[in-house]
């Protein structure tokens, strides 16, 4: 559809790993790259998601500059980090001429989210990391660690916002932020932003219902559905 990656969330939803690998295949000879948020940043459960073929982990909770280097180790092949070697699965997505050893090393996304007021405290730290390509803000987690509630756009997440966009451009880091709408996304664009996660699954074909129904009169406003007792 034009998309340039696709974002499979195992943190939030009951995905497995057989059903990711399926999501893999799906992708082969198409445009977008298959991309996995993982439950929790550990060297294991980003080789799950890689020898699946995966082409980047999304790591949560990434707080620390020890797991931010724990994030890289876990994508890259010795010397230069620890993931081990049993990816014949993900030889067959990404069938590269020189070897999948060298091809992981180079193309393998390594995107870290900050989603705590710890993160915003180590930022420096944390992008100066050789191996991080992204640094993601988790707004609404981070506002929940902020004291807020939630509120992506209380000035204590927009400055914790400004803060993580400094280091990641002073340490030449791509900077991500979720962003649901066209105009969010331009707006974020303007301000340095190169990375979306947009709309689920879910929400596209929401969307795409109420365009249908409601010429017809029987579009249900957004939200949670009325409950029949």
């Amino acid at each position: 559809m034009g998309f340039d990656f696709l974002w499979v969330e195992m943190e939030h939803s009951p995905i497995t790993l057989e059903t990711f690998r399926n999501m893999v295949l799906v992708t082969r000879g198409l445009r977008a790259i298959p991309l996995a948020r993982v439950p929790v940043n550990e060297l294991w459960t980003a080789k799950c998601v890689l020898d699946a073929g995966a082409l980047g982990v999304i790591f949560p909770f990434t707080s620390t500059p020890e797991l931010a280097r724990k994030a890289v180790a876990s994508c890259k092949y010795p010397p230069y980090g620890r993931r081990g070697s049993g990816a014949g699965l993900a030889t067959f997505r990404w069938p590269a001429p020189e070897g999948y050893y060298d091809f992981a090393d180079r193309n393998v996304l390594v995107i870290t989210v900050l989603e705590e007021a710890q993160a915003v405290e180590n930022v420096d730290a944390i992008a100066s990391i050789p191996g991080i390509d992204v640094l993601f803000v988790g707004t609404s987690d981070l506002a929940f660690s902020l004291g807020v509630r939630g509120n992506q756009q209380h000035p204590l997440v927009r400055r914790a916002v400004t803060r993580i966009a400094k280091a990641a451009r002073a340490n030449g880091k791509i900077l991500g932020v979720p962003a649901s709408e066209p105009r969010d996304i331009q707006r974020f664009v303007d301000q340095g932003f190169l990375f979306f996660q947009t709309r689920t699954e879910l929400g596209f074909m929401a969307e795409g219902v109420r365009q249908f129904l409601k010429p017809l009169g029987r579009a249900a406003s957004p939200g949670a559905p009325k409950l029949l007792y």
